[in-house]
Order: C-alpha cells, then structure tokens, then sequence
C-alpha cells in the first residue's frame, strides 16, 4: 500500500490527477485507481469527487496526515539502513576457552574504532552461543567445534589442545589409571578430548571438575590429573611446573567458526573488525585492521 500512499499524498499537494500523473509518472486512469485502491483498503471515503476537481473528505485530511507521518517514519528507517557509520549496540558471544582477557583487549580495540557503537559481550560454551544467536540475541558468535556442525559459518582458524601435567609426573603413564582435571560439561575441549579417548577405548576418568582455567592448571601442577590447553598459550607463557604430555598420535583440535546475522547492514564492518581480530588472535600473527 505504500505506492497508494504516496499517490494520495501527492494528489494532496497537487490538487489535481493530470499534475500527480505527470509527476509520477503514470497514466491518468493508473493515478486514479491507485486512489481508488487506497480507500478500499482502508473502507472509508478519502475524496469527496463531487466537486471538480475532487477535494479531501475530513476524513481524508485525517489519513493524510497520518500517511504523511508514515512516509516520514519510512524514509528515516532507509535513513538509517543505508547509514555509512555504524551506530548502535553490538551483542557478540565468544566461546568459554577462547574468552581470554587479551582477547577482550583486542576486541575492545576493534570495536573502538566505532565510537558510535558500544558491545555487549557474552562468554557461554558454543553450543550455548548457537542457540542465542539462533534465537536472534546475539549479533555474532565466535564459537569452539567441528566446523561441519555449522556450514553457514565463516572459518576463523584452528585451535590445537596439547594434553598438560606436572613436571615429571608419571600419571599420564598407564591410560587405566590417568585422572583428568577438566571444565564441566558441556566443555568444547573436553568433548574432543573424550571423543579421542573412546576412539582408543580409553576410560576419561574425573579427578576435579573446574571451570576457570588458572585453577585447573594449579590443580594440574600439583599432580592433581592431567590437564587441558590451547597450544599458543602453553607456548607463549610456558606455565611453571607445568610439562607437555602425549598420550595419542591423534592431534586434538577444534576449529574456530563466526556465526554472523545476515542482517548487520552498516554493523557489518564491524563484525569484520572483529573477524580480523579473532583470526590473528588465533593464528598468533598481528592483525591489520584498516
């Protein structure tokens, strides 16, 4: 109806069919079936045709201005839509075990290159994160999986988990007896992990569940069980009393996906800025964000 609309209003401002015609442009007939569509739609009389030229019923003026408030409201949504800058609030997710706090920091330089939007950031485990951002919450979701589970994604890199005990320990000798220092489920790392071990027939055996990642590692340098870690961190920082443990010929890994909604318009550079940064965050490279 919004082309009916706006050939009503125009009649309005023109006071006259063969001048909207013209405008439009249409045929003189067209001009006056629009019209004609425009109050059968809305069941009311919006001319009163009895004079020449036809004039607006009170009515009429009634559904003009509304119609005028209308057109105004819609031309400021395209307004906005087509704006070059993005403006508003940004909600990302990011996966627990990737949500580090030099993450943050560059996530928040990212963003800080739109000082017209501000973020809000989630940190759950992915399948979580999935289910926010299919229920509309989330404008973007950086999650840990097999990329096969979400083919829509945009690829951001591989994460590869290295097997961590205390220095010297023997625990990781016997499969039988090895006891596991983990996140709860439903723990990205741990899923892969105890994927790996019943692909050998191996038992996954709990020693502590916890889920912030400075008490887990504690618990592993006392000989508590063995553990979980990103490779690029057991690299960057090498943990004290912390030693790397092979228990397979199997790499574990998983991979690192964006889920973004396809209705970001400016916002999209945004999620860009975020892509970059995520990428170079994982690979371990500089991101370059122009």
């Amino acid at each position: 109806m919004f082309d009916e609309m706006r050939t009503f209003v125009l009649f309005a401002d023109e006071g006259s069919v063969q001048k909207v015609a013209q405008r439009l442009p249409l045929t003189q007939p067209a001009v006056s079936r629009q019209i004609q569509r425009f109050e059968q739609a809305l069941g009311i009389t919006l001319l009163d045709r009895r004079q020449k030229p036809p004039v607006l019923t009170p009515a009429g003026q009634e559904v003009l201005a509304r119609s005028r408030d209308i057109l105004a409201a819609f031309e400021n949504m395209k307004a906005v839509a087509a704006a070059p800058e993005p403006n508003g609030l940004f909600r990302l997710g990011v996966a627990k075990g990737l949500a580090h706090d030099s993450l943050a920091g560059e996530l928040g330089s990212a963003t800080a290159r739109f000082p017209r939007v501000s973020m809000r950031l989630k940190s759950q485990w992915s399948h979580e994160l999935a289910e926010q951002f299919r229920l509309g919450h989330l404008d973007a979701a950086i999650l840990l999986s097999e990329r096969s589970r979400y083919p829509q994604a945009e690829n951001i890199g591989d994460e590869k988990l290295i097997v961590v005990g205390a220095n010297g320990s023997s625990i990781a000798d016997d499969p039988d007896t090895r006891a596991w220092v983990l996140s709860p489920e439903p723990c990205d790392a741990r899923r892969c992990l105890a994927e790996l071990l019943a692909g050998q027939r191996q038992p996954l055996t709990i020693a502590a569940e916890i889920e912030d990642a400075g008490m887990q590692l504690a618990l592993v340098r006392r000989g508590f069980g063995l553990g979980l870690m990103p490779g690029r961190l057991f690299e960057s920082s090498s943990p004290h009393g912390i030693e790397r443990v092979n228990i397979s010929d199997q790499d574990l890994h998983l991979d690192v996906v964006m889920l973004r909604s396809p209705h970001l318009g400016s916002m999209s550079k945004v999620a860009d800025a975020i892509s970059t940064v995520a990428r170079g965050f994982i690979t371990g490279t500089q991101p370059v964000i122009s």
